[in-house]
């Protein structure tokens, strides 16, 4: 599992959560205040668009009119790892 994180303004949150679920191989997804404290974290598994996303991503918006500034952490999945779930051979 590799580790990237990205400093953005509240306003920036939502537009870099959809480009970063766009780019695929997300596992997971962090969000932290300027201080570090967690604010939101969800997984990102293979497949969830459209509907199944929206809840969420208002959620993101309702966080992002609340924060200045924010840490996105994002978790990927390495090259040779099996994304959702899936077993090595599958």
């Amino acid at each position: 599992m590799k580790k990237e994180s990205f400093f953005v303004r509240g306003e920036e949150l939502l537009k870099k959560i959809k480009d970063i679920v766009a780019e695929g191989n997300v596992r997971k997804i962090i969000i932290s205040d300027k201080s570090g404290k967690e604010i939101m974290s969800f997984p990102v598994t293979v497949g969830v668009v459209g509907a199944l996303l929206a809840p969420l991503l208002a959620a993101i918006g309702a966080a992002a009119a609340l924060l200045t500034e924010c840490t996105i952490t994002v978790e990927r999945y390495e090259d040779n790892e099996p994304a959702s779930g899936e077993q090595p051979g599958d």
